[in-house]
């Protein structure tokens, strides 16, 4: 499929279930940087991406999918990039997810009124902007797949801590990542010291690339406890106990917190879900030695609990 906005050609891919319909149908958000539709990106090996698999689950469970690009990523990011500078935003990551819903709600054969917004990552907190705001069609419920329950600035320094402990001297190294976030926080330049590892120094610089602001520094302090709170309609919140990412306790208990009295929100802690919802089996030392492994290779598959969780969610609200 293909719609515009703001001038600009989006794109995704609509899996419909057999039959005429109407079916509820769902709306997939991936995660942060490159990321692109099927939540496979360049920066990791492997085309086997979970939203690709997630859609097929769906359709055979009767209900469809659009799982889209965000402009700066997927195939045409270089030709739209030049058009974005400047402008991403949260914005603007709402705009996006706002016409691919109003996109999904025109096919033939899909409810409009049962369309569910499923976000991994980075994506939980679009698709939380977009059930607290008036935007129609809205969502039935919400799919919030790994969402952070700290600071994203938070969450980054757990991850570079887990980096820098591989590297022999590593730990010693940590106070000049925390120095780098603390100017960031403050408005200055990240301005990463030049002895920490080449991509401990990439990964905070990333978060200056003027393509990228201001949503960068809007994403820095931004988790998903803020918007949690407010949403009305069911929510399904899944962190796996594999993920290396997002912390089942570190980000789940502060959820769980801002979520304390509300009957909306349901809670699950699959044992062996990674980040992207896949079934990891590997041993703790591998799992922190090569975090992103398992994401994306051929023959990697969803965690069984975390998809029929979903699926059995989906089934409720639907």
């Amino acid at each position: 499929m293909t719609w515009s906005l703001d001038g600009i050609d989006m794109y995704g891919t609509f899996t419909a279930p057999d039959g005429d319909g109407p079916h509820p149908a769902v709306v997939m958000v991936a995660g942060s940087g490159p990321t692109d539709r099927d939540w496979t990106s360049p920066l990791l090996p492997g085309g086997n991406g979970s939203a690709a698999l997630l859609a097929e689950a769906f359709a055979e469970a009767g209900i469809a999918s659009l799982r889209y690009d965000k402009r700066a990523s997927g195939p045409h990011v270089r030709e739209n990039l030049p058009a974005l500078v400047g402008r991403i935003s949260m914005q603007s990551h709402l705009d996006e997810l706002a016409a691919a819903t109003r996109a999904l709600a025109a096919q033939e054969g899909v409810d409009a009124a049962r369309i569910v917004g499923l976000g991994n990552s980075e994506g939980c907190l679009h698709v939380l902007h977009h059930a607290n705001s008036d935007l129609r069609p809205a969502f039935a419920g919400v799919v919030l797949a790994a969402p952070p329950g700290r600071s994203i600035g938070a969450v980054l320094l757990t991850q570079l801590r887990t980096q820098l402990g591989m590297v022999p001297g590593g730990e010693e190294l940590f106070p000049l990542v925390e120095q780098a976030a603390a100017r960031y926080s403050a408005g200055e330049p990240m301005a990463p010291d030049a002895r920490l590892p080449e991509p401990v120094r990439m990964v905070l610089a990333g978060f200056e690339t003027p393509a990228n602001l201001p949503f960068a520094r809007e994403l820095w302090s931004e988790d998903a406890t803020m918007a949690l709170r407010e949403v009305r309609v069911p929510v399904l919140v899944v962190i796996g106990r594999r993920d290396v990412q997002v912390d089942a306790e570190l980000d789940g208990g502060p959820l769980q917190a801002a979520a304390r009295g509300m009957t909306n929100v349901t809670f699950a802690f699959p044992e062996h879900a990674n980040h992207v919802l896949k079934e990891d089996v590997r041993p703790p030392e591998e799992r922190t030695a090569a975090p992103g492994a398992g994401y994306n290779e051929p023959g990697t598959r969803l965690d069984p609990e975390a998809l029929d969780t979903i699926l059995t969610w989906l089934r409720g609200v639907s």
